[in-house]
C-alpha cells in the first residue's frame, strides 16, 4: 500500500489544474457584462427621482465592529472587492509575463512605454489648458489614471474577438497606467509620507521575492508577511 502525497496549502498544483485556472481567469465575459450593466443601472438610479434611496444603500454600514470592519457598502466595494479584483488582474498579468505573450522583455516594454506616454500626455494637456485658461494646475494627475475595472470589463467582453497578443498588450497597458497613477498620487499628493512604513513594505516584498526564488511553499512563511502588509 503506497502513501498518497499530502496536499500542501498554497502548494504548486498539478499542470491540468493550473491550466484550468488560467482558462477560468481568461473567460470573464459574463463578469464584464455584469459590471457594465451594473454601472449603467447605478448611473440611472443615482440620477433618478429615487437617488436618495441609492445614497442610503451606499452609506449602509455592516460588518464586525469588534475587528474594526464595520464599513459602508461604498468602502466594502472600494477596499474589499477591488482588492480581489487587483489580485485576479495581477495573476493574469503575471501569467502573460511568465509564459504568455509578454514573456520577452522587448515585447513587454512596448505596453509599458505606451502606458507611460498615456499618463504623461493627458497630464501635459491638462497643465497646458489650465495655464492658458488661468485655472489651477493642481489637478494634473486626475486625467492620468485609466479606470482599469471598466477597461478590463470591455476587454473581457471582446476577448473572444481579439488576438492574444493584443489582449495581453491592453491588459498590461491598463494595469501599468493605473499603478503609475496610484504611485504618483501617493508621492505628490500626500501631506505626510511615512518612510518607515514604506521601507517595511519594500522589505516585505524583498522577503516574498526571496521565498519565491527559493521555492518555499509553506504557508506559515507567507501569513506573517501578509499580516504585516495589512497593518
Amino acid at each position: 500500500m503506497t502513501d498518497r502525497p499530502r496536499p500542501l496549502f498554497l502548494g504548486l498544483v498539478p499542470l491540468p489544474e493550473r491550466q484550468a485556472v488560467a482558462r477560468a481567469l481568461r473567460t470573464e465575459t459574463v463578469g464584464g457584462l455584469f459590471l457594465l450593466a451594473s454601472a449603467v443601472a447605478a448611473l440611472v438610479w443615482a440620477n433618478s427621482p429615487w437617488s436618495a434611496a441609492y445614497e442610503q444603500l451606499r452609506d449602509l454600514h455592516f460588518g464586525i465592529p469588534a475587528l474594526g470592519l464595520e464599513l459602508s457598502v461604498e468602502h466594502w466595494t472600494a477596499d474589499g472587492l477591488l482588492t480581489v479584483f487587483f489580485l485576479v488582474a495581477g495573476i493574469e498579468l503575471k501569467r502573460e509575463l511568465v509564459v504568455g505573450e509578454l514573456r520577452t522583455p522587448a515585447t513587454a516594454a512596448l505596453p509599458v512605454i505606451a502606458a507611460l506616454c498615456g499618463m504623461a500626455v493627458p497630464a501635459a494637456l491638462y497643465a497646458a489648458t489650465a495655464t492658458v485658461g488661468g485655472g489651477s494646475t493642481g489637478g494634473w494627475a486626475v486625467p492620468m489614471a485609466t479606470d482599469i475595472a471598466f477597461a478590463l470589463a470591455v476587454l473581457a467582453v471582446l476577448s473572444t474577438h481579439l488576438p492574444a497578443a493584443l489582449r495581453a498588450f491592453l491588459l498590461t497597458l491598463a494595469v501599468v497606467d493605473d499603478l503609475g497613477a496610484i504611485l504618483i498620487i501617493a508621492v505628490f499628493f500626500t501631506s505626510d509620507l511615512n518612510l518607515w512604513a514604506l521601507a517595511g513594505a519594500c522589505a516585505g516584498l524583498v522577503a516574498f521575492y526571496s521565498l519565491q526564488r527559493l521555492r518555499v511553499r509553506g504557508w506559515w512563511w507567507y501569513v506573517p508577511l501578509g499580516w504585516r502588509s495589512g497593518r
